[in-house]
């Protein structure tokens, strides 16, 4: 698909109270330091657009992951005609017509009906350029600012500012720099040099003019900077702009082709498809001798190398990065390093970032991100401080609760989390399957003390498990579960979810679960139990209905709360008792019930490409469910032919027929014309290339397996 077919509003019909994917349609080139978008409101904080909207309030420069997270270093540009009764984004605001608006990942082209303004921003990774089309007289600009802020007039066709604004960050005087060029000359404020501590809109007036083009530039490192990265780009024009961007996108386009007879699936599927290279953000910059810098807010100095920002690791370890080692292994290679950079500048590896370490979500999960690309070969030359930093932070407990893990030093003594500590469970879970991960990095470098030690420290998810219930339940200092207890409870021990949703996290010994459970006949009962029932919820552990409550029971898939990543694989959980025949129609119904190509097209939060990145694994036939184990789950193919190129520079090419809604079922698997047995693909083998073909049937089709033929385990 060519990127200009792409609606970046997939996904961004959302409120608080509910969930549909909370995108927001951004326009940039992939991984972009900035991001651009119309704000349509003021009135609703974080969510500053709706596509049903027909109020345009500008063009928005934003960095903002996710509402949940908020924007920090925004401004907005809003063309205007005539003089304003008020310099305010209510007094400036027009309505414009969304069906008859660009939104597409290059760029974005408003008409303000108030004005007859034409307009269109075409972005690139440190500037951009607005192109605006004036009908009446007076025309100019409004800068709209969110709180402190400078800006300085440097003379008829420039001017410079800085923003200070953020949400959370180590340096109270984080600051954004950014230079305007104007090719029409400034007709009025020409002595203009304001500075404020508070939210404030600043016109400027080009007089009679009708067109003006802007050329812009930023920087997180200093105004000259942000001047430098203006002036790579001054001479270009808009349309070379657009061919740039274009052709960046469509690179990464072009990895993954999909035939399929629905067009509106293959729709879905490249919608999702952007959404993957949208986060992590670039948060360096190239300086004039040509080093990569960035700005460490931590020191609060300037230093050399990488650096990504807004990035959940809890989120998007389980399919954002699995799907850049097959198809963008260049770019997971230089992340990495970055990650890294974020390690030496603060201590502890990274966990939520935006624009520096936020501290959210249970677990320290960027361990799976190094795990998986230690045993997939991935910047070996890197694993070796990644594992002094991994276990440091599996064994120091810092002083500031936004670094590394919470309860660090109990969960060493007891062997599990007690639950004087929030979402104790889950810390408990995720600090096992870290410490798996540990240990994967320590085989790879041929240490074999330190993985002995983390793999068996990978199996204190043993201590929570409830066999009476079947449930992971939280436990105090003492040992003794907490009472009373509920399996469809909310909150207090769990994140995001119950019992029923986060008892299963246990990605690196499903088999060693199994046999918790009593048994294959035992665990696929409590399976069966999962998924059909009705999707109820008890608000305790919150005390109100979060929006993961509301979405998990707007849909009826009974506790399978796909609208969440604890519940990504769920499906996959009978490939692990050898019955993947009981999932194949689940997963079918959850790719085209669940996901489609509208603005309300995610079953919850998106989450930085982690729920994309399961629409396009799933679609695809084979799931990640152990990052850092280095195979794929086998599921159940959506498209009729998908041909990827990998970045092992071969292609891998997947058929599935007959492809209708009636084939429900995987009746045979081959493997480059061989017939294929195994539940699961390597990431080895994958990245060889050749032919996948599936044959689709309408009744199951069970046979016999092997140990060898299930998918990884610890215990296996």
């Amino acid at each position: 698909m060519q990127v200009q077919h792409i609606d970046t509003r997939h996904g961004t019909a959302n409120q608080a109270s509910f969930s549909n994917g909370n995108c927001l349609p951004y326009t940039g080139v992939p991984f972009g330091m900035n991001y651009f978008a119309p704000q349509t409101t003021d009135q609703k904080g974080s969510w500053w657009f709706h596509p049903n909207d027909r109020i345009f309030q500008g063009y928005r420069l934003t960095h903002q992951p996710s509402p949940w997270m908020g924007d920090f270093s925004h401004f907005i540009l809003t063309p205007i005609s005539g003089t304003l009764t008020e310099n305010t984004l209510f007094h400036a605001q027009s309505s414009y017509r969304p069906e008859e608006s660009t939104f597409c990942p290059t760029h974005l082209s408003i008409h303000q009906l108030r004005y007859a303004i034409f307009s269109t921003l075409t972005p690139s990774m440190y500037g951009g350029v607005l192109t605006i089309k004036y009908e009446k007289n007076d025309n100019g600009l409004l800068l709209s600012f969110p709180g402190k802020h400078r800006v300085v007039v440097k003379d008829e066709h420039t001017i410079e500012g800085q923003i200070t604004h953020f949400s959370d960050s180590e340096d109270p005087h984080f600051t954004f720099y950014f230079v305007l060029h104007f090719e029409q000359a400034i007709q009025s404020s020409l002595q203009l040099s304001i500075e404020k501590k508070a939210a404030a809109s600043i016109p400027f007036y080009f007089g009679e003019i009708k067109k003006q083009i802007i050329h812009f530039g930023t920087s997180f490192i200093s105004q000259e900077q942000a001047s430098f990265n203006l002036a790579k780009e001054m001479k270009q024009a808009p349309n070379q702009y657009l061919k740039n961007s274009r052709q960046q996108w469509q690179n990464y386009f072009d990895r993954i082709k999909i035939e399929h007879h629905d067009p509106k699936q293959v729709r879905t599927f490249y919608h999702n498809l952007y959404r993957l290279f949208l986060f992590p953000q670039t948060f360096y910059e190239i300086d004039p001798t040509g080093q990569k810098i960035h700005y460490d807010t931590t020191s609060r100095n300037v230093k050399l190398g990488v650096l990504y920002t807004n990035n959940g690791f809890w989120d998007t370890y389980k399919t954002v990065y699995p799907l850049y080692s097959l198809i963008a292994t260049e770019k997971y290679e230089e992340m990495l390093e970055g990650f890294l950079n974020s390690y030496y500048e603060t201590g502890f590896l990274p966990k939520w970032l935006s624009p520096d370490e936020r501290g959210l979500m249970p677990g320290t999960l960027i361990d799976a991100v190094i795990a998986d690309a230690a045993v997939k070969g991935i910047r070996r030359d890197l694993m070796m401080e990644f594992l002094k930093a991994m276990k440091k932070g599996a064994t120091v407990q810092s002083e500031k609760t936004n670094y590394g893990r919470q309860g660090t030093n109990d969960y060493l003594t007891y062997g599990y989390v007690p639950n004087i500590y929030q979402e104790s469970v889950n810390h408990t879970l995720d600090y096992a399957y870290s410490d798996f991960c540990i240990s994967q990095v320590a085989q790879s470098l041929e240490e074999e003390e330190t993985a002995q030690h983390y793999r068996k420290q990978s199996l204190n998810y043993h201590h929570l498990f409830d066999p009476e219930t079947g449930f992971m339940r939280s436990k105090d200092i003492n040992g003794a579960f907490r009472t009373p207890f509920s399996s469809t409870k909310w909150g207090q021990d769990y994140a995001e979810g119950s019992a029923w949703q986060s008892s299963f996290a246990v990605y690196h010994d499903f088999a060693g679960l199994i046999n918790a459970y009593g048994g294959a006949t035992k665990f696929e009962e409590k399976l069966i139990e999962l998924c059909n029932q009705a999707p109820v919820f008890e608000v305790d552990g919150y005390g109100f209905e979060i929006h993961e409550m509301s979405e998990m029971a707007a849909i009826e898939f009974g506790q399978v709360a796909i609208s969440n990543q604890p519940s990504f694989h769920y499906p996959y959980l009978f490939s692990y008792i050898g019955k993947p025949e009981m999932a194949q129609p689940l997963i079918k119904q959850l790719l085209t019930q669940a996901f489609d190509d509208t603005f309300t097209g995610y079953p919850g939060d998106e989450d930085n490409g982690s729920m994309a990145g399961w629409y396009i694994f799933n679609s695809l036939g084979f799931y990640p469910v152990t990052p850092g184990s280095g195979e794929y789950v086998i599921g159940m193919p959506l498209f009729d032919k998908v041909t990827l190129t990998l970045s092992s520079g071969k292609n891998l090419t997947i058929k599935t027929m007959p492809n209708y809604p009636q084939q429900q079922f995987i009746h045979k698997i081959k493997r480059n014309e061989k017939p294929y047995k195994k539940l699961f693909f390597t990431h080895k083998d994958l990245l060889e290339g050749g032919f996948i073909s599936y044959q689709l049937g309408i009744v199951p089709h069970p046979f016999d397996l092997q140990k060898e033929d299930l998918p990884y385990s610890l215990s296996q």
